[in-house]
């Protein structure tokens, strides 16, 4: 059973998410974004995060920069907050997805089944060598030689996405869908912007072994020699 942590400081709504996530099987847990939030979530080890920003004793974008530090657990914003520029923030500092309210709670849970099976995809039990870069898809990292990277977790899935499939080309409408979610509305400079952030990740890989190449007009792909 999934575990779903709901930091929101209104009662009535956190109540609305849990009986909805509830009935389709998850299990759930309600923190008003007290000082004790951030135990919670190392304490309970959930498998995804709904995080409201308003909250009464924190920014909730303080506690997501928290979560980040502690790994990859997937983080949907669900907040009144919702014109396009803190929805750009909020999804540049890591959110997996951001929802506005007022709020339908059927799109609440299709977000987070839609999120915890992009994570699972890219969480399979396996290791990708290519060269001198190491993916692995169970510890959710990236190593060149022997120095782990510094990735933000939608670069991670950027890079464990094209890995799974070196050589292929990719548009950025296929990369959108597949990485951030066909309900993302970022737009195509998102992809752009990740991509520049990975190759700035990975000036120190070899070109002789690969690269993440522009095919003009088409899209990106991983190129592997």
């Amino acid at each position: 059973m999934k575990r779903i942590l709901v930091i929101e400081d209104e009662m009535p709504i956190a109540r609305l998410i849990q009986v909805y996530l509830e009935r389709a099987g998850f299990e759930v847990l309600w923190n008003t974004g007290d000082q004790e939030a951030i135990s919670v979530f190392l304490s309970w080890k959930p498998d995804l995060v709904l995080l409201d920003l308003m909250l009464p004793d924190h920014d909730g974008l303080d506690i997501l920069s928290q979560v980040r530090q502690y790994g990859s657990c997937p983080v949907i914003i669900v907040t009144a907050r919702g014109t396009v520029p803190d929805k750009l923030l909020g999804l540049a500092q890591g959110a997996d997805d951001y929802i506005a309210k007022p709020f339908d709670p059927e799109e609440v849970l299709a977000r987070v089944q839609a999120v915890l099976r992009r994570s699972s995809y890219l969480t399979d039990s396996d290791t990708v060598r290519l060269g001198s870069l190491t993916i692995d898809f169970t510890a959710q990292t990236a190593l060149l030689g022997n120095m782990p990277l510094s990735l933000l977790p939608r670069d991670w899935q950027l890079l464990a996405f094209l890995s799974r499939h070196p050589n292929q080309c990719f548009s950025r409408e296929h990369l959108l869908d597949q990485v951030w979610g066909v309900d993302f509305e970022g737009g195509d400079r998102s992809v752009d912007t990740a991509v520049k952030r990975l190759r700035k990740n990975l000036l120190s890989w070899p070109s002789s072994e690969g690269e993440i190449t522009t095919i003009r007009g088409t899209g990106y792909s991983l190129r592997v020699y």
